[in-house]
Order: structure tokens, then C-alpha cells, then sequence
């Protein structure tokens, strides 16, 4: 090669190793722009529950709690949507449908702690058991040690206490639901990190104010849960006193008796989700999704599908067992006081009635219908996708199979506790069984 030609390609080589150089260069210092942040919310003074109202006389706080968030909404956040959260397994539906007649299980007893109401996986893997009287318990490697005390909080006897818990989809709080000592229904938050929760953190997100009554002790609900929109759901029973005021869980004046959804912000209070069906509507509460429940005990979404399946406890006739994809869940009205499961009790079906998939009457013992989870963990054969449900009565864990509108399957699986109080369900799918008087069991294959 003549020399002219080597100096060229020498002159070439420098060239370029110049001009990567550079690029290099300018890539460091102008790298793609991070999509924008989205602010914190902030809630308007009426969104706050905590804050402005904790030092006024307690008649003061319950009215001005009740008020909270009337005219606050905000747009769905992808923030919130649990899909996004690495801990949550993904589950499918089951290839094959439940075999009822072919499932084996027994219950492993877990913990004997007295009066459990409620059980929730946390983001540490324990578990984590709200207890009547105010208090919750972590459950891990066979231990079990109180976390939280609210019992000076918490009025408990009959239906009330402490009564739900749920975990964000991020695993930041924790959210519990209680009676308090004024009679009224509240849920509080508290932060949640890797020493746990820290009980200094509580902060009130809604108070519901209840019948003033002392005989109303029954009726409650109480359930908490996050949906698969990441949206904290609450159910609320009609109040409860003797007699059992006419049209409470009908009116849209008032959140007793309903189905609530609402989006916990990350300071006090609440933010009213935008597509809530009842927001900008004057005299209604925008907390409302849906309406007619007598007395909503535990409430669940499927963990495949979304869907959500409630237990509406019966007045002496019917207890009833629902089943609604998340899309029809809006305005849904599921009867009462109008109708008692599909019997008529003031009057007839109203718009938007939904009835009951399941219902049966107390003619064999059972008394208070208790909803579960449909089970979708690995470890029991034959019984992927099958709704497990049981009776505060009579003790017995029963699961029901649906296929399109129609129940083609719904018998007794054989356990049975006494005085069945609750359904709880771990990251896996598998599930837990609760007794007031016995304590915290899992349900295993034999």
C-alpha cells in the first residue's frame, strides 16, 4: 500500500473515533426526558377527615366527618392499579372446572387466637389477623405476636369491633375498619414498611356516622378491599337498630347500606374516583357504588377474573350470595330493604336489581350467611375456581360452582368450625378459615 493511501485511512480511522467520542458525550449529558411526575394529592379541606377535626368536641368531629369528600373526585390513577405491583402473583382462570365431588380437605390449624374478624397477607409474607376487642396480630413461622392495639378506639359486643383489614396495592399501609367508641364506622391508615406498622402514623380516611342508638349493634359490615382497579372498596350495613329504619339502604343521602369505593389519599381523607356513578349529583353521596345490602359481612374479588362475590346477611328468612363482574358493579342495586333475597319484603324489584346467585333459608340451622374467596391456589385438587362460602350457625365450609348464569354445583366440602366468622386468603391463593370461638385455620389437602 503506497504511503498517500495510509495516511488516508489513518486520517479516516482518527476521524471516527472523534466523532464516537462525541456522541458519547452528547448522549451523557442530554439523555431522554423521564415522563412527568404526577403531584401528591391534595385534598381540599372538606376531602380531610383527621387533621381539621381531631381537637373540636366529638358531636362537632362526627358531623364534620361525615361531610367528607361531597364534592372531591379525581380521575382513575394507573398508580394505583395492583397489576403493577411485583408482589401480587399472576393467576389464571383453571383450565379444567371444579370437580366438587372429588376434593379432599382438612383444616391445619394455624393460630388459637380468640374472636378473629379479619386476615390479610401483608407485604412481609405474615399474616396479619384483626381480633374483635381492637387489636391485630402478626401470624409468621408459627408465632404469633400483637402488632397494633386500638382497643381504647374500638367499641366491640355484637356485631361491632374491629372488623376489616386490607393491605394497598403497593404495600405502604395498612387500612382498618372499626366501630369506634362514638358508635360510628371508621377506617384508619397506617404506614407500613420493613419494620412493620408504625403505630404513630394512624390517620383517619372516612368516618360513617351510625343510628344513634344503643340497641343498633348489629348490621355493620365493615369488610375492606382493594379491587383489581386499585380502588379501596368498604362495605356498609343498614345500621341495625331494632325495627330497622325503612329505605336506608336505598336512599343515596346516605352511605349505610351500600357498597362504597373510594381512593385513600396519601395525606387525610379521601378522594372520590371520578367514575364513581354518583359523583356531581346533588343531595347523594359520591362515595356510592352500589346500593340495597342489608348487611354486607364479607365481600371478595376473584383474583383471575375481577369479579366480585358478596354475602348479604338475611333478616329471618333469606341469606343470599352474589356474583357481579366488575363492569356491571356501578349503580348495581342488590334489593334490600324491597326485597329480601328474591322475596318480596316492602315492596318489589327495583332498577338495577341484581339477585342473588345462591340463597337459602334457616330452616336446616344456618343463620348468617359468611362469603369467602373463590379458591385459586395450587395445593387442592379439584377445586381451582370454585367459590368457597360458609354460616355463622352452622359451621360448615361449603363451595359453589357457576358456569355462565347458572350454579351447577354447591355442596359441602365437610370441615366445620363453631362459630365460622370469616374466610381469609394468602399472596398464593390458598385459603384460611376463621372461628370466634376456636381461632385461625388453613385449608389443606389431607
Amino acid at each position: 500500500m503506497s504511503a498517500p493511501k495510509k495516511a488516508s485511512r489513518a486520517l479516516r480511522d482518527v476521524l471516527l473515533i472523534v466523532l464516537s467520542v462525541l456522541s458519547v458525550v452528547a448522549m451523557a449529558g442530554c439523555s431522554a426526558p423521564e415522563p412527568p411526575t404526577v403531584p401528591a394529592e391534595d385534598p381540599s379541606p372538606e376531602a380531610t377527615t383527621e387533621a381539621t377535626s381531631e381537637a373540636r368536641s366529638e358531636p362537632a368531629f362526627e358531623a364534620a366527618s361525615e361531610a367528607v369528600s361531597e364534592a372531591t373526585s379525581e380521575a382513575p390513577s394507573a398508580a394505583g392499579d395492583p397489576a403493577a405491583d411485583p408482589r401480587r402473583p399472576t393467576f389464571s382462570t383453571n383450565r379444567r372446572p371444579p370437580r366438587l365431588g372429588k376434593v379432599r380437605v382438612r383444616l391445619t390449624r394455624v393460630a388459637k387466637l380468640s374472636q378473629p374478624t379479619a386476615l390479610a397477607e401483608g407485604p412481609d409474607g405474615a399474616l396479619y389477623v384483626t381480633r374483635q376487642e381492637g387489636q391485630v396480630h402478626r401470624l409468621a413461622n408459627g408465632n404469633a405476636a400483637m402488632v397494633l392495639d386500638l382497643s381504647r378506639r374500638v367499641r366491640a359486643g355484637g356485631e361491632r369491633g374491629l372488623l376489616g383489614l386490607a393491605f394497598d396495592p403497593d404495600g405502604s399501609h395498612l387500612y382498618l375498619s372499626y366501630i369506634g367508641r362514638d358508635r360510628n364506622s371508621h377506617v384508619d391508615r397506617y404506614t407500613f414498611d420493613e419494620r412493620g406498622i408504625d403505630g404513630s402514623s394512624r390517620r383517619q380516611v372516612l368516618m360513617v356516622r351510625q343510628p344513634n342508638d344503643p340497641e343498633a349493634t348489629t348490621h355493620k359490615g365493615g369488610n375492606l378491599a382493594f379491587g383489581p382497579d386499585g380502588m379501596l372498596y368498604m362495605g356498609l350495613g343498614d345500621g341495625g337498630p331494632s325495627g330497622e329504619p325503612p329505605d336506608t339502604s336505598q336512599r343515596l343521602d346516605t352511605m349505610l347500606g351500600k357498597l362504597l369505593r373510594i381512593n385513600p389519599s396519601r395525606g387525610d381523607g379521601y378522594v372520590v374516583p371520578a367514575d364513581n356513578p354518583f359523583v356531581d349529583r346533588d343531595g347523594v353521596r359520591p362515595e356510592i357504588y352500589a346500593t340495597g345490602l342489608r348487611n354486607p359481612w364479607r365481600f371478595s374479588f376473584d383474583l383471575a377474573t375481577g369479579d366480585l362475590w358478596l354475602g348479604d346477611v338475611g333478616r329471618y328468612v333469606v341469606e343470599e350470595v352474589n356474583h357481579l363482574r366488575l363492569q356491571r358493579l356501578p349503580r348495581a342495586n342488590f334489593g334490600w330493604d324491597l326485597l329480601e333475597g328474591s322475596l318480596a319484603f316492602r315492596g318489589s324489584a327495583p332498577a338495577r336489581y341484581v339477585a342473588p346467585v345462591h340463597e337459602y333459608n334457616h330452616d336446616d340451622g344456618r343463620c348468617a350467611v359468611i362469603a369467602g374467596f373463590v379458591y385459586r391456589g395450587q395445593a387442592i385438587r379439584h377445586l381451582g375456581g370454585a367459590f368457597l362460602y360458609g354460616d355463622y350457625c352452622d359451621g360448615t365450609v361449603r363451595a359453589l360452582v357457576r358456569r355462565g348464569r347458572t350454579v351447577v354445583d354447591n355442596q359441602p366440602l365437610g370441615p366445620r368450625v363453631e362459630a365460622l366468622s370469616s374466610f381469609g386468603q394468602d399472596a398464593d391463593g390458598e385459603l384460611y378459615v376463621l372461628s370466634l370461638s376456636e381461632g385461625l385455620f388453613r385449608l389443606d389437602p389431607p
